[in-house]
């Protein structure tokens, strides 16, 4: 993950030889990732990986969160007491992951969150967030590599379990979106890592 760039090209050929299968399944592949936002498909330009600028990188924060908010409102009202005990059991997860590295710390939010999506137990809801998150996946992994982000990110955390375990809704939406919107020096920190990480 994070091998490619934003307009990297993806060539059929040299991932067929890569991946030693025919150009059909990379077709096949690279119409799935189109689909789903994360390449781009132009005629005479083939497939090339998917660059999002500021403005709209912004916007898709702002609906993650609000998508996220309402898991974790519905999260609260409907959770049993099961699914509490994961999602704390997963909170506790990234807490250790904090003292490993950013890798570790990075796969135990996504079950984090996976969990909080899950207990929401709104199936069209949790088809959209996901699919989203989807696309946000290299934004949401670079914000982590700012000095202090990961352990601010687990207190974040701390936050929303508190709400949910409360079975309070309205704190839990708003722990959440709080803890996924990207905006003032936050925003910053992220355009700051993407720059770095465009650079050769």
């Amino acid at each position: 993950m994070g091998a490619l760039r934003p307009g990297d090209r993806l060539e059929e050929p040299a991932l067929a030889a890569r991946f030693g299968v025919s150009r059909t399944p990379i077709r096949e592949a690279l119409l799935q990732l189109a689909g789903a936002g994360l390449i781009e498909i132009g005629p005479r330009r083939g497939a090339s990986v998917a660059a999002i600028g500021p403005r709209r990188l912004v916007e898709m924060f702002d609906v993650m969160a609000e998508l996220e908010a309402m898991c974790a409102s519905l999260a609260a009202r409907r959770a049993s007491a099961e699914e509490i005990a994961a999602i704390r059991e997963a909170h506790a997860a990234c807490g250790a992951a904090t003292r490993t590295s950013l890798d570790a710390y990075y796969y135990e939010n996504e079950v984090f969150h996976e969990r909080i999506r899950t207990a929401s137990h709104h199936g069209f809801l949790i088809e959209q967030a996901t699919a989203l998150q989807k696309r946000l996946k290299p934004y949401r992994r670079l914000q982590l590599r700012v000095r202090g982000r990961m352990d601010a990110s687990w207190a974040e955390h701390a936050r929303v379990v508190d709400a949910l375990a409360a079975g309070d809704a309205e704190a839990a939406a708003a722990a959440m979106r709080d803890h996924v919107v990207v905006q003032g020096a936050r925003f910053t920190d992220l355009i700051v890592s993407m720059e770095a990480e465009a650079a050769p």
